[in-house]
């Protein structure tokens, strides 16, 4: 093999993984008040040959728990045996808010409103900040695993970056039942990699701390989609999938009153125009108020809370 085709060695935390290596690194954050050290488990899988590096991420919100399972799957079927390229795949990124059941670190601030961070800020922002440091540079791709929060179920969805090209394409090739554009938060892991030229795509699916297996499937098989795409597999896909289907916009539908809310429709499920979606009703039977579709489309979010307040999120749809 010649030396232009070999894969670059990959520098992170001080540790080289030369091509054709593969190491599992501890990325040090920070110390429990008991004096544990925690540290983010960082899987590297660097191939022999020359290609792309992927970061394939979970964990970013800490009780979100369905990409964490994908990964530990796909570690555990040895799916990251890539031939060209490196993936490195961290399957919990947010372990304080693991080991808490929580989105957030113990001081209440999102890791993923905290990029790039600051090497004196508060927990979240050193955290964000190592990880701008040591692991970002290395970065061709980003793909990153999240669920719905607050009991909000999503419906297997890829969100892109609008106007990035290379971001929407990654979404398209992960395959997920549906595909859109989704605008940029501050602070967030997919703004940071923004600026820094790293197209990512966010695969979101099922709800906080309850694992979803048709989540998880498809998960998997979306990041394999994405190897695939790229050409660090020679693997084909054997079973045929249905294509994504693009939404051009989403809206959320919020409730009208306050009271027990009573979905009618499943979610992916295609609705139309003035469908009935579901109800809020008071306890006593006597008032209830009809929730209908504003336009044809599909069903990409369904709120599990049984009792709602007015102007709580209840449905997502896209069209």
């Amino acid at each position: 093999m010649g030396a232009e085709n070999e894969n670059k060695t990959l520098t992170i935390n001080g540790e080289t993984i030369a091509p054709g290596e593969n190491k599992l690194l501890q990325l040090n954050i920070a110390r429990l008040p008991t004096g544990t050290l925690i540290d983010i488990p960082v899987h590297v899988f660097n191939g022999k040959k020359a290609g792309p590096t992927v970061l394939v991420q979970a964990g970013l919100h800490g009780d979100e728990i369905n990409g964490v399972e994908t990964l530990r799957r796909m570690l555990q079927e040895n799916k990251f045996a890539i031939k060209k390229g490196a993936v490195i795949v961290v399957p919990i990124l947010n372990i304080f808010g693991f080991i808490h059941f929580s989105r957030d670190v113990p001081d209440g601030k999102d890791v993923n409103r905290s990029f790039p961070g600051r090497k004196t800020g508060s927990l979240a922002s050193r955290i964000a900040h190592t990880y701008t440091e040591q692991i970002l540079p290395q970065v061709d791709f980003g793909i990153d695993l999240h669920t719905g929060g607050s009991q909000r179920h999503n419906h297997p969805q890829a969100r892109y970056t609008s106007g990035d090209v290379q971001s929407e394409a990654l979404a398209k090739a992960f395959n997920a039942p549906f595909y859109f554009a989704s605008k940029l938060i501050t602070g967030s892991f997919r703004k940071a990699t923004h600026k820094m030229g790293i197209p990512s795509m966010v695969y979101e699916s099922g709800e906080s701390m309850r694992f979803d297996e048709n989540a998880i499937a498809i998960g998997m098989r979306g990041v394999e989609n994405v190897f695939q795409y790229l050409g660090m597999t020679s693997k084909e896909t054997k079973n045929k999938q249905k294509p994504s289907v693009h939404l051009e916009s989403t809206r959320w539908i919020r409730a009208p009153r306050a009271g027990m809310f009573i979905p009618q429709v499943t979610n992916g499920e295609a609705v139309k125009k003035g469908q009935i979606l579901g109800l809020t009703t008071d306890t006593f039977a006597k008032k209830n108020k009809k929730v209908k579709a504003p336009f044809d489309g599909y069903i990409i979010c369904i709120n599990h809370q049984a009792v709602v307040n007015q102007g709580d999120a209840l449905f997502h749809i896209g069209r």
